[in-house]
């Protein structure tokens, strides 16, 4: 079976945070396991439990929630990316807990364990 492995670099209220939600789903489903997905430059806005998604616009995290806990679905959020952007672990943390924090080290396991990696 073929490893995949997905970085999400858009931030959650473009179109395309849909497009890669859809896509991972379709895999997961499919039964393609995916090493994991990584949030890196503003697709790590995901993770910021302060954004605020207009409450008629397509909510991300609930969707990323479903998948993480439904298929164990590891996620790992650059922290140097997320901290440009404000996000932070440190007291008052605002990063939502299913994330995990990581570097892009973890980009790079990432990639050796995947067959095939796709960037949205």
């Amino acid at each position: 079976m073929k490893k995949l492995a997905v970085v999400v670099t858009t931030p959650p209220y473009s179109n395309l945070s849909v497009t890669a939600l859809n896509f991972v789903e379709t895999a997961l489903k499919s039964g393609v396991e995916l090493v994991g997905v990584f949030f890196y430059q503003d697709g790590v806005i995901h993770a910021n439990q302060q954004a605020q998604i207009a409450s008629d616009e397509f909510q991300c995290i609930k969707h990323w929630e479903i998948l993480h806990e439904t298929f164990n679905l590891p996620l790992y959020l650059c922290i140097t990316a997320a901290e440009k952007r404000g996000i932070s672990d440190e007291e008052p943390a605002n990063i939502h807990p299913i994330f995990t924090t990581s570097g892009l080290g973890e980009l790079v396991e990432l990639a050796n364990k995947a067959d095939r990696m796709v960037q949205f």
